[in-house]
C-alpha cells in the first residue's frame, strides 16, 4: 500500500481489508490500492458520512465516506439502538420508503432487516414511493420513526438516507446528535444485525396511497374554478422518479382532463441511470427541457416536473409574451403563498393566529405579503426539518397555512411534515386554473404580486469543491468572510451581519452586537452568514450540509410600476446580482 496516505485514512482502509466485510468490497478496495489511486482512497475513507440538513448522502461505493451496506447498516443500527432507548417498554414502529436510484431497493431491505432484527416493527412500502408519502405514513401508522432511501435530485452516482421522527419530520435536535452518538458507538460491523426477522416486516402500498391522495384532495380551495377550467393543458414529467406513481392520478381525481405525461421520462428507471437528463433536478432548465418543448408544441398552460423522490417541483407557465417560461423556486413559493393567503382571506379564515414559514435564504417577498394579511411569517435555517419544527412548536397555538424554500420545496397544510411535491403539483395546477378562470396566466398573477409588493429577485451562485481539499477551501472562504466582511455590495453600504454560527447580529452602523435567539423556531448554531445593505440587498453564504458545495444567495429588489416595465426591471436586477458575484470573486 502507498505510504502517501494519511495515517487515519490508512488505518480505516486496513480495518475494511481485515474486518468481516464481503469479498466484493475488499476486492474493490484492493483494486484502488493496486492502481495507486490515493485520491479516491482518501475521499472514500477520510471521514464517516454524517447527518446534515438532508440526512446521510454520498457517492455509492466502498469506504466509510460512501453509501454502501455497511454505512447504511451502521446508521440504521445506531438509529435502532436509539429508538429502543428513547421508547422503552413499548412496541416501536418505523416506516420505510425508497426511490428509483441505484441500490435504493437493496438499501431499503437492509434497513428493514436491521430494524426487525432489533425488535422493531417495520412498515415497508412494496415499491418505490414519494418521500412526502413516507412522512404521511409515519403519522398515519403511529410510527416512532421512518427512513426514506433517496439522494433527492443529486446526480445518479449518489444515494442517501433520510431519518424521520414520530411527527413525520426529519430528525432535529436533540435526536439528530443522539442518533449520531449511537452510530459512533458502533465500533465494528459485527455489532450490526444484518439478519432480519421477516415476521416483523409488513408491506404497505395502495391503502396508504388512497389516504394520502384523499388528504391532498381535501386541501382544494377552488373546485368550481377547476370544473370550469377542466381542459387546462398540463404537461408533467416525473424525471424518471417516484412522482409518476401519484401525480397523474391525483390530477385526474381533481378533475383535470388534459394532462400530458412525458413518456420518455415516465419510466421510474429502477437502475437509477436517469438516461434523458444530466441531473434529475427540476431546478435545472436542461432537466425540464423535454416538458417545456412539449408544452410549446401543444400550447400548454402549465408545466410540472418533480425530482426522483418527488419532494421538489419545478414549474413553467406562459409569460407576458405568451412564451413558456420557467419559474424559479422563490417565484413559485411566492405565487403559491399569495394564492393561499387570498383564499384564506376570502373564506374568512384569517383570525390572527395563522402563520406561514420559510427559510432565511428564501425571498423576503413572502414576509412582506404575509404582513399585509396580518399573518405571521417565521424564518428558519435551511432545511425543511426546521419548518416542520416550527409547525410542531406552534401546534394547537397557531395554524399553519403553508410554507416553502427557494430550492423548489413547498408544503400546504400540516398532515405531512416535509416538502411535498405531490400536494404542491395539485395546488399549483389549481391556482393556474383559478387564474385562468379570471382571464390571467400564472405568470400574470406573479406580475400582479410584484406590482403590489415590489419586484424581488434572487440569484444563486453555487461553487463545487470536491474531496478533503475542497472541504478545507470552503471552510477557509467562510473564515475569510467572517474576518473581512464586505463593506459594500453593488455600491450599497453593508450595515448588518448575521452570523448563525456564533448566533450573533452585528450592526455595523452602531457597532453593537446582539444575540440571535436559538433553541426553538428552527434556529440553532449553523455555519451561515448573512449581510444586509442600505438598499435592501441580502447576501447569504452557506456551505451545503450534505454536498461538497458552498452556496451564495443574493437577493435584490426594485419597484415595478407596470407590466410593460417587467423586462427592463428584471434585466436590471439580474445584472445587479451578477455584479455582486463578480465584485466578490465568486466564480
Amino acid at each position: 500500500m502507498t505510504a502517501q496516505l494519511d495515517p487515519t485514512v490508512l488505518a480505516k482502509v486496513n480495518t475494511w481489508l481485515e474486518g468481516d466485510y464481503d469479498i466484493d468490497t475488499k476486492q474493490s478496495i484492493q483494486q484502488l490500492i493496486d492502481e495507486g489511486n490515493d485520491t479516491e482512497l482518501t475521499d472514500a475513507f477520510y471521514k464517516d458520512l454524517e447527518f446534515g440538513t438532508g440526512g446521510l448522502r454520498g457517492l455509492i461505493g466502498v469506504g466509510s465516506n460512501r453509501m454502501n451496506r455497511y454505512t447504511v447498516g451502521t446508521a440504521t443500527q445506531g438509529l435502532a439502538n436509539y429508538l429502543n432507548k428513547a421508547f422503552p417498554n413499548q412496541e416501536i414502529k418505523v416506516a420505510i420508503a425508497y426511490d428509483s436510484r441505484i441500490k435504493s431497493d437493496e438499501f431499503s431491505q437492509i434497513i428493514a432487516d436491521i430494524f426487525s432484527a432489533s425488535g422493531i416493527t417495520v412498515y415497508l412500502f412494496e415499491a418505490l414511493r414519494p418521500t412526502p408519502e413516507l412522512s404521511f405514513a409515519i403519522r398515519q401508522l403511529g410510527c416512532q420513526s421512518g427512513v426514506v432511501v433517496t439522494a433527492s435530485h443529486n446526480p445518479k452516482e449518489y444515494n442517501g438516507y433520510k431519518a424521520y421522527w414520530n411527527d413525520g419530520s426529519q430528525v432535529v435536535a436533540p435526536h439528530d446528535s443522539n442518533i449520531i452518538d449511537e452510530v459512533n458507538a458502533i465500533k465494528s460491523i459485527d455489532d450490526i444485525k444484518f439478519v432480519g426477522d421477516p415476521s416483523k416486516v409488513i408491506k404497505i402500498g395502495a391503502d396508504i396511497d388512497e389516504k394520502y391522495l384523499d388528504h391532498i384532495l381535501s386541501l382544494s380551495i377552488s373546485k368550481d374554478a377547476i370544473a370550469r377550467q377542466k381542459d387546462l393543458k398540463i404537461v408533467y414529467t416525473p424525471l424518471h422518479g417516484t412522482g409518476v406513481t401519484l401525480v397523474p392520478q391525483l390530477l385526474k381525481k381533481m378533475g383535470f382532463e388534459s394532462v400530458t405525461v412525458i413518456e420518455e421520462q415516465a419510466e421510474p428507471n429502477g437502475n437509477g441511470q436517469f438516461p434523458t437528463v444530466v441531473y434529475p433536478n427540476p431546478e435545472e432548465s436542461e432537466a425540464m427541457s423535454m416538458a417545456v418543448n412539449k408544452a410549446k408544441e401543444i400550447d400548454a398552460d402549465l408545466v410540472l416536473g418533480t425530482d426522483p423522490d418527488a419532494d421538489r417541483v419545478g414549474i413553467a407557465a406562459k409569460n407576458h409574451h405568451g412564451e413558456i417560461q420557467l419559474l424559479n423556486g422563490n417565484q413559485t413559493a411566492s405565487v403559491l403563498i399569495y394564492y393561499l393567503l387570498n383564499a384564506w382571506k376570502d373564506a374568512g379564515k384569517l383570525t390572527g393566529t395563522q402563520f406561514v414559514c420559510k427559510t432565511i435564504v428564501t425571498t423576503d417577498l413572502i414576509d412582506k405579503m404575509a404582513a399585509s394579511y396580518d399573518v405571521k411569517c417565521y424564518n428558519t435555517l435551511t432545511g425543511f426539518k426546521y419548518i416542520a419544527q416550527v409547525i410542531r412548536e406552534k401546534e394547537g397555538i397557531e395554524q399553519f397555512i403553508g410554507g416553502g424554500e427557494e430550492s423548489y420545496g413547498y408544503l400546504i397544510g400540516d398532515a405531512v411534515r416535509d416538502k411535498d411535491a405531490i400536494a404542491s403539483c395539485a395546488m399549483i395546477a389549481e391556482l393556474t386554473a383559478y387564474a385562468k378562470d379570471k382571464g390571467l396566466s400564472l405568470f400574470d398573477m406573479l406580475i400582479e404580486i410584484y406590482k403590489k409588493f415590489g419586484f424581488y429577485y434572487e440569484g444563486l451562485i453555487s461553487l463545487t469543491k470536491k474531496g478533503k481539499t475542497g472541504a478545507e477551501e470552503i471552510q477557509q472562504m467562510m473564515a475569510d468572510f467572517r474576518a473581512n466582511p464586505p463593506k459594500t455590495l453593488a455600491g450599497s453600504e453593508v450595515i448588518r451581519m448575521d452570523d448563525y454560527k456564533a448566533l450573533t447580529t452585528t450592526d455595523f452602523t452602531s457597532g453593537i452586537t446582539t444575540e440571535i435567539p436559538s433553541g426553538e423556531m428552527g434556529i440553532e448554531s449553523s455555519n451561515v452568514l448573512q449581510f444586509f445593505t442600505v438598499d435592501g440587498t441580502k447576501f447569504t453564504c452557506r456551505p451545503s450540509g450534505t454536498e461538497p458545495k458552498i452556496k451564495f444567495y443574493v437577493g435584490v429588489r426594485a419597484e415595478l410600476e407596470s407590466k410593460e416595465d417587467f423586462d427592463s426591471v428584471y434585466a436590471g436586477l439580474k445584472e445587479k446580482v451578477k455584479a455582486i458575484g463578480e465584485e466578490l470573486g465568486l466564480k
